[in-house]
């Protein structure tokens, strides 16, 4: 009996602390885990907004470091189109975009900076929207107008960029394994690489002449697809076709028509200096035996052709009758003084048949130039 009552006793002191902790669990603001969770929401809302390609950002140097930063106004405008970002920060989801923008700053995971170049350049109206040069900025406060923050914090990589990295090895190695490829493979690939080399080229060159027109005859600046060269742009941004707003001034009269005589003097030293029919016939049959030999290559003609030549040398090592019989001088003729005249002989024939090669070949030219004057 006395057992029963001890355990009874037990109980109730145990569901009377049980509840004792309750009720300061449910009088404290928040519980331990959720507090721990509330430490790493602005670094969840940082990331998330990070990684949403709608806030416009830019790469640029901050002390000898490459950061990716965005404007306090762009920050601004992207709270306000997409409210529901704000979710990730739980119960300060209601703060306003300056609150929630100090509070990254107070932990680290902002910096605001300032522009490096703080004077215009000659021709320009006003300075540059995006700076390529950064410093940090003494009062790290939340502003909107001319204020830049950089991230602090290493992005995470996406999947993609993972299994880049591990087939970016195997895509070396097929690069070096291709004169083993099939003749068809290798017909394929050469085929695909020179169209798209055609098409980007064509595309440079197409964007350039537009440029240059619009710029001698209207002094307008337009550049269609302006991010076909950027180094850090995204898929989206590299093929975009509207060019960008003209913010600069005017070129006056006389430059463009200095550029437009530099263009026509261009335009005729490269058709004085032509090649004619003739050598660019030879230069692309030239580049095609070369393509030829590269595309045709085999590993069995190469093991034959080794072979082949391993032969030619245990022959040439060999001794022979003939040889002996023809390099023997004859009765009455010292020897020193018959090899001295069988080098002279060799030497000579030699010479005739470089001068008979050189006189074929400048027939050959005569030939094709009197071909191309009588078309």
């Amino acid at each position: 009996m006395k057992k029963a009552g001890g355990a009874e006793k037990k109980r109730v002191r145990r569901s009377s602390n049980a509840i004792q902790n309750g009720g300061r669990d449910s009088n404290s603001d928040t519980p331990p885990r959720k507090q721990a969770t509330q430490k790493d929401v602005f670094q969840l809302f940082a990331e998330k907004v990070r990684d949403n390609k709608d806030l416009v950002s830019r790469w640029a140097v901050l002390q000898e470091t490459r950061v990716e930063y965005f404007r306090g106004k762009d920050f601004v405008s992207f709270l306000r189109n997409h409210p529901d970002v704000k979710d990730t920060l739980e119960s300060d989801r209601n703060l306003e975009a300056e609150d929630i923008a100090d509070a990254l700053l107070r932990k680290n995971l902002l910096v605001r900076c300032d522009r490096v170049v703080k004077t215009l350049r000659p021709g320009k109206r006003k300075l540059s929207t995006w700076p390529a040069h950064l410093e940090i900025f003494p009062d790290q406060v939340f502003s909107e107008n001319d204020a830049f923050f950089a991230w602090t914090f290493v992005k995470r990589r996406p999947l993609w960029q993972t299994l880049l990295s591990f087939f970016w090895p195997v895509v070396t190695l097929a690069i070096c394994l291709f004169p083993v490829y099939p003749h068809r493979c290798k017909l394929l690939i050469l085929y695909s690489c020179l169209g798209v080399l055609l098409l980007f080229f064509s595309l440079l060159v197409l964007r350039g002449t537009i440029f240059g027109v619009l710029y001698i005859v209207l002094g307008k600046r337009v550049w269609f697809f302006p991010n076909i060269l950027a180094e850090e742009a995204t898929l989206r941004e590299l093929f975009r076709f509207w060019p960008k707003k003209d913010e600069e001034e005017r070129p006056k009269w006389t430059t463009r028509v200095f550029y437009a005589a530099v263009a026509v003097l261009v335009i005729l030293l490269l058709r004085h200096h032509a090649p004619d029919e003739a050598a660019r016939a030879r230069y692309q049959k030239r580049v095609s035996n070369i393509i030829d030999d590269v595309i045709e290559w085999s590993p069995r003609l190469a093991l034959s052709g080794m072979m082949e030549k391993q032969q030619t040398v245990v022959n040439a090592t060999e001794p022979s009758d003939a040889t002996e019989e023809e390099v023997t001088p004859p009765d009455g003729i010292d020897a020193e003084t018959f090899t001295v005249q069988y080098d002279a002989e060799v030497s000579e024939n030699l010479e005739n048949n470089d001068e008979n090669i050189d006189s074929s070949e400048e027939n050959l030219d005569n030939k094709d130039e009197q071909k191309h004057n009588d078309i």
